[in-house]
């Protein structure tokens, strides 16, 4: 039953999705050729040679989308992800599309560059129109009821316990818990009050029913060694059997799961910062960096000329910091404090310091202290969005007395982050900067960089934690 239902909304998305490919196509023809935005020179192209490529489109369409998992159940799965998924999918279907024509065109015919162009981006746009409708749709339906699967937990310690929450937290998934299993069978109540129906030799009991389409197995780590007699009484099983693993405890950072030659690995600490993504930020960093530098240029000339005049001592200050991987450079800032500050050894400053001048408080207040970093930004020492960079003397005691603190190294340092613009900055709770931090590191995107700066410069510059 679950295989025909399944079935049947693969062939439903992938007949909608050849239906906005074939109206995308025609679209693009008309845009060209029919609206005169851009003037027709060598005449407008019989529609029957247009209309004879849908055949291929579709076949084109149909095996990429399938090839890159846009078929299968994706229940659980991020919206995200999906959209992502379709917008590769329509690039490298529209690169196969125009190869098949230039390899098979006949002289009598040529397709128009732009009408792919067009096609691209329509197809792209009504393909994630439509997916995004379609799961609107039924997610509501599952709410109300309809196209549920029903699902039995075979566990009742922590794993399954969040296992049973997330599920009843997403009621647009359509999954009905049938109950736990646990290893005596004899409580009443399981996880999040999910009733306890049986222990873990009764799971061949519920292969026969009908109305179970899926067994998650969430033991705890200390009955793992029971995992085998599990999986030999559904050996025979045709639900559908998946394993929560007793290790996201120990994850910290892009827990995921990948495959190395065959053999799936688990993986519990991993940047998303790698790659072309790091490569994307380092990009972003000289481009934002270069336009700053040049805006700020005149004030930070001023700056320059005012701090060597009202105090003794160099215009910048350099002082070792720590940055991605663990590497210490030298971050340059203007200097805010009287020269021989830290004779008595480095600290925190205090509201009503003395080491600091007058000029620095104000630029201390208003972040233009930091201007300079965006040398050490071009330099790659640093990147505009991140974790602010600590001091050697102070990773040392954080790291013993705060859990993942060094996580945070990970990533580059940056002039401005996620901890800051919300607040936590200067001498402000290290635990809450660390959970910001971390915030930051595991969903990193470009998206959410463009998001931190834009945050940046709305709330100003202005530090209420600076003294």
């Amino acid at each position: 039953m679950l295989r025909q239902k399944r079935q049947l909304f693969e062939y439903l998305f992938m007949a909608t999705d050849l239906l906005v490919v074939s109206a995308a196509w025609l679209a693009a023809f008309w845009l060209r050729f029919m609206t005169g935005l851009i003037p027709v020179e060598k005449g407008v192209p019989e529609l029957i040679h247009y209309v004879s490529m849908l055949p291929f489109i579709w076949l084109i369409w149909a095996f990429v989308f399938r090839r890159m998992g846009l078929y299968r159940p994706m229940r659980g799965s991020r919206r995200a992800r999906e959209l992502w998924l379709l917008v590769n999918a329509n690039a490298l279907s529209i690169l196969l599309l125009i190869s098949l024509t230039y390899l098979f065109r006949e002289k009598s015919v040529q397709y128009s560059r732009l009408v792919f162009a067009y096609f691209w981006l329509i197809a792209t746009a009504l393909t994630v129109l439509q997916r995004t409708t379609l799961r609107a749709l039924l997610r509501e339906l599952r709410r109300k009821g309809y196209n549920l699967r029903y699902m039995l937990v075979v566990g009742s310690g922590k794993v399954a316990i969040d296992m049973v929450s997330r599920v009843r937290l997403h009621q647009e998934l359509g999954i009905q818990l049938l109950g736990c299993l646990s290893k005596d069978g004899d409580e009443r109540r399981g996880p999040g009050g999910v009733p306890i129906v049986g222990k873990y030799s009764d799971i061949g009991a519920f292969l026969g029913r009908t109305d179970l389409d899926q067994i998650v197995v969430a033991l705890p780590l200390e009955d793992h060694q029971i995992l085998p007699e599990i999986m030999h009484q559904l050996k025979d099983s045709i639900v559908d059997i998946k394993i929560i693993p007793d290790l996201y405890q120990f994850a910290s950072i892009g827990g995921a799961i990948e495959e190395f030659e065959g053999l799936p690995l688990i993986s519990l600490q991993e940047c998303p910062l790698d790659g072309i993504n790091l490569f994307t930020k380092r990009v972003l960093d000289l481009l934002v960096a270069s336009l700053l530098l040049i805006i700020f240029s005149p004030i930070m000339l001023t700056i320059a000329v005012l701090v060597r005049m009202t105090s003794r001592g160099p215009v910048l200050f350099k002082q070792e910091r720590v940055s991605f991987d663990g590497s210490a450079f030298s971050i340059i800032k203007f200097r805010t404090m009287y020269m021989d500050a830290e004779i008595e050894g480095p600290g925190w400053t205090k509201p009503g310091d003395e080491r600091v001048t007058p000029l620095g408080r104000l630029l201390r207040s208003t972040s233009l202290d930091e201007l300079p970093q965006l040398l050490n930004v071009l330099m790659g020492e640093m990147s505009i969005v991140g974790p602010r960079p600590e001091r050697p003397v102070f990773i040392n005691e954080f790291r013993r007395h705060i859990p993942r603190y060094m996580l945070r190294h990970k990533v580059p340092a940056g002039i401005t982050g996620w901890a800051q613009v919300h607040g936590w900055r200067g001498d402000t709770s290290i635990d809450k900067r660390i959970e910001y931090d971390l915030y930051y590191i595991e969903n990193w995107s470009l998206y959410l960089d463009l998001k931190i700066l834009c945050l940046t410069l709305i709330n100003g510059f202005k530090n209420r934690n600076a003294y």
